[in-house]
């Protein structure tokens, strides 16, 4: 049994919260910076040469990437022999986001009811996802969410007679119905099988995924690309201003479905998905 202080996961989700709204994930960036050669557009070009002056910027000065600096989405596995001391696990992770935002002068956007709008005035609460491991690490990976991207997203409870062809629709015809909304160009997390809530959950997971990776089985890697190329011969292009490239990656998560269902999530994340991990 090894023993953690909360304070640690608190100290940790801070430097996390700082450090994903300032660098974007290397794979990311490096799809960015190959795309302007990739773009058809000469709009798109220039676009994608400002959006890699805007990285370096952000580098530069220390300052968030967006404006949006998105509500704290914190995935936590724990290893199942650690054991926390010193308070309470997700009061410490609520500290950690309040810190991050305000010491990182982070935009803080979050309302403590969804009706009454009123300011939290730290970014908290944070919407966190447990999951209990082998070992005695606790892993933790903070995204960040804007919601220019987040409410482009959508989920549909297919019956098990659709076909391959009407989910790669179901998700085109989301990012179609997007446009510019979320900044393209995006990241487009599916989640496939689950239950209502469960697939909306492994299509938010699937955007922490490294955009270079592509899933473990053929069928779906095969999915992931022909999305890809159905959603960038949309012409919405960086920014909305038109070109070749409007999605930079699609990225697909599956889990076991009801013999009488087969939900299908789409979470659209912008041209600055972000994300930062570490184990301790």
């Amino acid at each position: 049994m090894r023993t953690i202080e909360v304070s640690q996961v608190k100290d940790t989700i801070r430097d996390l919260c700082i450090k994903a709204n300032i660098y974007l994930p290397k794979s990311l960036e490096d799809k960015i910076k190959s795309s302007i050669d990739k773009e058809k557009s000469p709009v798109g070009k220039s676009v994608f040469c400002d959006l890699c002056d805007n990285i370096q910027s952000a580098k530069d000065e220390h300052i968030a990437i967006c404006q949006d600096t998105g509500m704290a989405v914190i995935f936590l596995e724990i290893g199942q022999d650690v054991h926390f001391v010193g308070g309470n696990l997700y009061d410490a992770i609520n500290q950690g986001v309040a810190e991050g935002y305000t010491q990182g002068y982070l935009r803080k956007s979050i309302v403590g009811d969804p009706l009454e709008r009123i300011n939290t005035n730290d970014n908290t609460p944070a919407v966190i996802h447990t999951t209990i491991a082998d070992g005695e690490h606790v892993k933790i990976d903070v995204c960040p969410k804007g919601f220019g991207s987040e409410n482009m997203s959508a989920l549909k409870m297919f019956t098990p007679s659709a076909t391959h062809e009407d989910i790669i629709n179901f998700v085109v015809d989301t990012i179609s119905k997007a446009g510019s909304n979320p900044c393209p160009p995006i990241v487009v997390g599916v989640g496939i099988g689950g239950n209502f809530e469960h697939c909306a959950y492994l299509a938010k997971k699937a955007l922490c995924r490294d955009v270079s990776i592509r899933n473990s089985k053929p069928l779906y890697a095969d999915l992931e690309n022909r999305m890809l190329e159905d959603i960038n011969r949309l012409g919405i292009g960086p920014q909305g201003f038109g070109g070749s490239i409007t999605a930079l990656a699609v990225n697909i998560e599956e889990a076991p479905t009801h013999i009488a269902g087969l939900p299908v999530s789409v979470n659209v994340g912008c041209h600055v998905t972000r994300h930062a991990m570490e184990v301790i």
